[in-house]
């Protein structure tokens, strides 16, 4: 398939700058992903749309501070993303001005409460840099660090807890699992009350979910690899309730893609932790989820392809114009999709 055949035009207002006043009344449509069928609801009626015995998949990560702010040595202004901890102190890192950011550049933030030197140069142009600090790093982050927000927000966001679920809990992040935001605590447990099983996996979002494809055929697109764990308990949870008939309801593309890259062909699961580069577009076919809750996509993404790969093509390029013309919110920050 080509990367054009994803494409739709999205009027720039659409895309919600701020997330909305109270999580769980963004609005969500329901798809159909037989029939293609639609309908407007919001948020908080979710648990109406969910059956007793059905399994609720989360990914518990949390974003971390990972933009940061800082001088070279030798002067000037950089920026750095903080993408992937690859372990003694060494972090895989976007800089910016990439070209003055070459091997052996030093760098300094904080009036010097955090030193890196950058180490290597990788493909893909980036970097692979050691931090220097006194205590916990994700402290230090803390203080130092700001959300990473994706380019197409251009407003600060006042409280950066609205850039997390309300269930993270395994700080590794530089983007949030979107979907879940829309979720408080009061829905969850309305949710559980109608005896739906909720069970976490984790996946540290990278930048590379959401890199650009830019291959025209879309098989020659290359996902970076995230980390991911399955934990016995939720792979034993999934697993029995597939067993009594129950849907695997993944909230989230990064909670689908951590279960379809390490199910069986006939669904069983097994607990697992390390990496996934699982690319899914249509002609897949599904081991493990029978629907999922996501946001809108942008257009010719990595994600609005494996929407497709559930839903069908032409009924999620269908349910996204009728989105524009209703005025649903768009993105990270937008309104929601439920594909049962």
């Amino acid at each position: 398939m080509k990367r054009s055949d994803f494409y739709f035009d999205l009027p720039e207002e659409l895309i919600a700058q701020t997330p909305i006043e109270k999580r769980d009344e963004s609005r969500l449509m329901l798809l159909d992903r037989r029939s293609g069928k639609t309908e407007d609801h919001t948020f908080k009626e979710l648990p109406e749309f969910l059956n007793p015995g059905d399994c609720l998949v989360l990914n518990d990560s949390r974003v971390i501070p990972a933009r940061l702010f800082g001088r070279r040595a030798t002067g000037g202004a950089v920026e750095i993303v903080l993408l992937r901890d690859r372990g003694e102190h060494i972090w895989e890192c976007l800089t910016r001005p990439g070209r003055k950011t070459h091997t052996g550049t030093a760098l300094e933030f904080g009036e010097g409460e955090l030193r890196g030197t950058v180490v290597d140069e990788i493909e893909g142009g980036n970097r692979l840099i050691r931090f220097d600090y006194e205590g916990i790093f994700l402290e230090v982050l803390e203080r130092l660090g700001r959300m990473p927000l994706p380019p197409y927000i251009h407003e600060e966001l006042q409280d950066a807890e609205r850039y997390q679920t309300v269930y993270s809990r395994v700080s590794g992040s530089a983007a949030a699992p979107t979907a879940g935001l829309h979720f408080t605590k009061e829905l969850l447990g309305r949710i559980a009350a109608r005896g739906v099983n909720i069970c976490f996996v984790t996946l540290h979002v990278g930048l590379g979910t959401f890199r650009p494809v830019k291959a025209e055929n879309i098989e020659d697109h290359q996902m970076h690899a995230e980390y991911c764990e399955i934990p016995p308990e939720t792979a034993q949870t999934v697993n029995e309730m597939r067993s009594k008939g129950g849907r695997i309801i993944a909230v989230g593309t990064t909670s689908c893609r951590t279960l379809e890259s390490r199910a069986a062909p006939d669904g069983h699961l097994e607990h697992y932790a390390g990496f996934t580069n699982c690319f899914i577009y249509p002609g897949y076919t599904f081991r493990c989820i029978d629907g999922l809750i996501t946001n809108f996509h942008l257009p010719e993404s990595t994600l609005i392809m494996l929407v497709s790969a559930l839903a069908g093509r032409e009924h999620v390029l269908q349910a996204y114009q009728e989105a524009i013309e209703k005025r649903y919110r768009f993105f990270s920050f937008g309104d929601a999709m439920a594909i049962l």
